[in-house]
């Protein structure tokens, strides 16, 4: 099986594609460092108009904290966009090429190749989240320096700098989780599939699509969106909270992780009795 998962990660590190996501990661948090270098006083002026009365604020408020977690908003936003352009392409690529009929010549089963290219998608998964953590630190003390944390919500909550080690560690490790379930998600949607183009812009439209259909009709469809997982890709917002919400986001993770054993175990299923013509 570690053979056999290695070779997974060959084929996906062999591809373009897969350094697209990388790039694209780079040149996001870049981005958004240097708008906040350039234009981050506007913006804290324009977050705090309404409390600058009442509160005197010294230090240094524009630092890496307060960047970092301006970056993590992309875990819902445009991260699920690059996880599915490789995981999309897991099972469709081979499809569309025309090689699991050599693949499954071998003494591999239709259960171990689908179980090996799915940790493959997910340690590519996780690199990209961790790539995006460490940018997002990593640059972040050299451009803006340490200090305490100021987040602006319907309240405002300030976070020591000894307070926050914990608090990203558990938000990156939520990222992981939901956008592992966006990689399930865009992988199951593969196994359907005969080119990867379909697996992808398919994930994306189901995310945005169910995200707007929540946000819209959210009166009529409440007792629904609790159970839906886009509505918890934003859950590492909770550790941002004076007192985390254990049962809050103990709920949210069981959802995620209920998401992904539902789409893993359907892609089992589905491609375990798929008709193989290529």
């Amino acid at each position: 099986m570690i053979r056999l998962i290695r070779i997974e990660l060959y084929k996906i590190f062999t591809k373009p594609r897969t350094y697209i996501g990388f790039s694209a990661v780079f040149i996001l948090v870049l981005a958004i460092q240097f708008g906040i270098k350039l234009e981050g006083d506007t913006m804290m002026s324009m977050l705090v108009q309404n409390i600058k009365d009442r509160f005197i604020f010294q230090g240094n408020i524009i630092n890496l904290y307060l960047v970092a977690y301006v970056v993590l908003n992309t875990l819902w936003i445009h991260v699920p966009i690059l996880v599915a352009l490789v995981t999309g392409d897991l099972l469709a690529g081979e499809a569309n090429s025309g090689t699991f009929r050599i693949l499954l010549i071998r003494p591999v089963s239709r259960i171990q190749l689908v179980i090996a290219k799915f940790i493959a998608g997910w340690i590519y998964t996780l690199i990209l989240v961790l790539l995006l953590a460490l940018l997002s630190l990593g640059t972040g003390i050299l451009l803006f320096g340490s200090g305490d944390l100021m987040v602006v919500t319907n309240k405002v909550n300030v976070f020591a700098s000894n307070d926050l080690l914990w608090r990203f560690s558990g938000a990156y490790a939520y990222g992981i989780l939901s956008m592992t379930t966006v990689t399930a998600l865009s992988f199951f949607l593969s196994a359907l599939a005969d080119n990867s183009i379909g697996p992808i812009v398919g994930t994306i439209a189901l995310i945005i699509g169910i995200t707007i259909i929540s946000t819209v009709g959210a009166t009529l469809l409440g007792p629904v969106n609790q159970y839906l997982f886009t509505s918890y890709l934003p859950s590492w917002q909770l550790f941002f909270q004076t007192n985390v919400g254990h049962g809050e986001l103990g709920h949210a993770i069981l959802i995620q992780v209920t998401y992904i054993v539902l789409f893993f175990t359907a892609t089992l299923i589905y491609f375990n009795r798929k008709d193989i013509l290529s």
